[in-house]
């Protein structure tokens, strides 16, 4: 009797450590090629749109991608400013609502901000942002 209680926990805790293991693997893998996703670590830069009501995200030094706000941000880049975001879970970001973006100064003031949309700018795109303007 106790060697089948002793297998039947060995069974369910090889089964439990399967399912974890197949999850984590999962969540790990990045999402397929040109579903216009990016990996958090590879945001390099920002800057924002002249209205404030947009950002600009510079991803692998190549990629710009704009996020909308919510109208009404008037975002504006400084020095002192420090634009924050955190990551819940995965961290790819594949739409807006993978964000959770703050502004940030050097005393601790945080502005929250909240991105309605989020896409991949094409070349034609990014060469028509003036320079002053990119991330």
């Amino acid at each position: 009797m106790r060697t089948q209680v002793t297998a039947l926990a060995a069974a369910v805790a090889a089964m439990t450590l399967a399912t974890l293991a197949h999850a984590a693997t999962d969540k790990a893998q990045p999402p397929h090629k040109g579903s216009g996703c990016f990996a958090s670590n590879t945001w390099e830069g920002w800057s924002t749109t002249n209205n404030g009501d947009a950002l600009l995200l510079r991803i692998n030094n190549r990629d710009i991608y704009r996020v909308d706000l919510t109208p009404g941000s008037h975002v504006s880049k400084g020095p002192d400013r420090f634009l924050i975001n955190r990551v819940r879970g995965s961290n790819w970001i594949c739409s807006a609502l993978d964000l959770d973006l703050a502004l940030s100064d050097h005393r601790g003031f945080r502005q929250p901000l909240i991105a309605t949309s989020m896409r991949k700018l094409t070349p034609t795109e990014i060469a028509a942002v003036p320079k002053t303007e990119r991330p």
